[in-house]
């Protein structure tokens, strides 16, 4: 039985009791007190007309204190009682009654990706698969969170696994499941689902990396750690020793690097249009994107000219991006790092640096091991006395997006010329810490579902933004055409970034470059796009 079922009806049984003893209460203060009796019935009248305070027929006056202070007794109680009933017994009851029931087995869909609890890691997945019209069933122990992801049109289960895993039933026709839940509970999810015969890919996300062994003893196929895969990829970006080679920069296959790189004062870029400054012929990357107030804007214009701080997005080899990092960046890149925020993603990128012999500030609003600078991240005196001004860069990594938002304007404001890397949760929040005075901002989510994506699918590609993909693909009917002539970008509104021959990579493309069967080509373009692309070119889906 519900919870609000069992309160109603602890209601009903209470109220005629009550009802009851007020009335025999009652009786025996008129009989003694005021000596003048009443009989049972019209005592218990008298107790319901006080309890619902709709008023009183023939006893409304009474002489003897004790009855009068019992009687105003009684009608607080029954005030109290009256608005009590609404929101904790009828309000829950008609709430339940008229929502729509949330499912408690899993559907048996043939190619149903499991997703085992919500949150930002697998948020970029799910709305790729969904991209990919590949069905996912999210399985949520929480009813609130199980409601709220239900509301947006996703198909949610809910249900404890540690109360009852019959509901996973038959796993055979099942893609593949990502645990994503606590550790604790990716573990029985894991066993039962192994238990039931499920011989398919398991991912798991663990929180801590010693939990990694243990999750795979327990049947997990794939084990990550997404804060610590976060924390890499935040201090590769920040420093060339650990990946020397501009920052935000991410791989796609072994050939392809995709970059954000920004416009430093002194680039010989700045007041120049991206056509007037030709950097495909000059450097050989491709620049695919470019963000402007906080929005990524994809196929960037070629007039608009390029002033300080602007943040462009290039695709090409190692050498082609590290040209452009060299043309758009032509300062020195020494001095420290400051890290603002030391909880887990914040220690992880920290250690990250000082490993690869970086200097290393930590400022941390508690005094604890690893923390240099203690007080208030967002107060521009203590970041200006840190030294922000002259760090190398400044890499944010607090604990909520709100937070990140706000210190990247703050450290903006104390130092115009910073590069700021920031980290966030939610991909939906990535433009928006853009547009307060980032230079870098990279989810936890695009992290998660770039490891998530490769693993379940074999799917290459980096999200730009969670409108904008890079994915290899096959050649499929594109082989054997002169890729001019294909007209591509006219025909599906893709853009061919490179192609892959053997271990060469191709970023000028002359007249009579023909498509090889064997060639693997590099696409750039949104969802919708790219699911042109494949429609346009068979055989050349992801």
């Amino acid at each position: 039985m519900r919870r609000s079922s069992r309160r109603l009806l602890l209601l009903v049984a209470a109220l005629p009791v009550t009802l009851v003893v007020l009335a025999l209460l009652y009786m025996l203060g008129m009989a003694h007190l005021e000596h003048d009796p009443r009989g049972f019935w019209r005592s218990l009248e008298w107790a319901g007309e006080t309890i619902t305070t709709t008023g009183y027929g023939a006893d409304a006056r009474w002489e003897h204190p004790v009855m009068v202070v019992f009687t105003i007794a009684t009608q607080f109680v029954g005030v109290f009682m009256t608005f009590l009933v609404f929101p904790v017994f009828l309000i829950p009851y008609f709430e339940e009654r008229f929502e729509g029931r949330l499912p408690t087995r899993l559907p048996q869909r043939p190619g149903t990706v499991l997703v085992y609890g919500w949150g930002p890691s697998v948020a970029t997945l799910v709305d790729d698969l969904g991209r990919a019209r590949i069905p996912v069933v999210i399985l949520e122990p929480d009813l609130v969170v199980a409601r709220r992801i239900h509301d947006r049109g996703r198909t949610v289960v809910h249900a404890d696994l540690e109360l009852d895993d019959a509901i996973l039933g038959d796993l055979r026709d099942v893609r593949g499941i990502v645990a994503n839940a606590a550790d604790h509970q990716n573990a029985v999810l894991t066993l039962s689902a192994r238990q039931r015969g499920f011989a398919g890919p398991i991912i798991a996300l663990v929180e801590t990396p010693s939990r990694r062994a243990p999750m795979t003893r327990a049947g997990a196929t794939a084990v990550f750690t997404p804060r610590h895969a976060l924390a890499a990829a935040l201090a590769a970006k920040a420093s060339v020793k650990i990946r020397p080679r501009v920052s935000g920069e991410l791989r796609l296959g072994n050939a392809l690097e995709i970059a954000e790189v920004r416009v430093h004062r002194g680039s010989a870029l700045v007041g120049t249009t991206l056509a007037a400054a030709r950097l495909r012929t000059a450097t050989g990357a491709t620049i695919v994107g470019r963000w402007n107030n906080g929005a990524l804007e994809a196929p960037p214009s070629p007039t608009r000219a390029l002033d300080v701080g602007a943040i462009l997005v290039a695709a090409g080899s190692r050498e082609a991006i590290a040209r452009l990092g060299d043309l758009a960046t032509p300062v020195a890149r020494t001095g420290r790092f400051v890290v603002l925020g030391h909880g887990e993603t914040g220690r992880k990128v920290a250690q990250f640096l000082r490993d690869a012999d970086e200097e290393v500030t930590v400022i941390g609003e508690r005094a604890e091991p690893g923390v240099d600078v203690v007080g208030d991240v967002l107060d521009p005196e203590l970041l200006a006395r840190a030294g922000i001004a002259q760090a190398q860069a400044v890499l944010l990594v607090m604990e909520r997006d709100s937070e990140t938002t706000f210190a990247a304007a703050v450290v903006r404001d104390v130092a115009g010329d910073a590069v700021i890397i920031a980290s966030v949760d939610s991909p939906e929040h990535v433009a928006r810490v853009h547009r307060a005075g980032a230079d870098f901002v990279l989810s936890v989510s695009q992290v998660a579902g770039q490891l998530l994506s490769f693993q379940l699918l074999g799917e290459e590609a980096v999200s730009l933004q969670p409108e904008i993909k890079v994915v290899k693909v096959p050649p499929g009917a594109l082989a054997g055409q002169a890729l001019r002539a294909a007209q591509v970008r006219q025909r599906t509104g893709c853009l061919v970034i490179a192609v892959e021959r053997g271990d060469a990579v191709v970023v000028e493309f002359p007249d009579d470059f023909v498509i090889a069967a064997d060639d693997a080509v590099y696409v750039c373009g949104t969802p919708a796009t790219i699911a042109a692309y494949a429609a346009a070119f068979a055989g050349a889906r992801p």
